[in-house]
């Protein structure tokens, strides 16, 4: 039963943290339009760390955000290949 919970956790924390990610791209498109303070570069790119990649890349996708910006794309695309290398060696090690 432990482990169950472990589990349902994991998956709030990968719903919670993509969905904030999600939700702070979009605010800082609006804010980038309407000139408003803007979400550092930095936070955004901590949020995928944290998990929050799948999250970024989409929200990229649909409010057409940061696309242009190399250094952030470049930073975006290390972490998501760091998460899906880290993602495969824990899935050989556990199956």
């Amino acid at each position: 039963m432990e482990q169950n919970s472990l589990l349902w956790n994991a998956i709030i924390y990968v719903w919670a943290v993509n969905g904030l990610t999600l939700v702070l791209f979009a605010w800082d498109k609006l804010c980038a339009r309407w000139k408003w303070r803007r979400v550092p570069e930095h936070f955004l790119l901590w949020l995928a760390v944290l998990g929050g990649s799948p999250a970024a890349y989409l929200a990229r996708w649909l409010f057409r955000h940061k696309t242009k910006k190399r250094p952030f794309s470049r930073w975006l695309l290390s972490i998501l290949l760091f998460q899906i290398t880290a993602g495969v060696i824990l899935a050989g090690k556990y199956l």
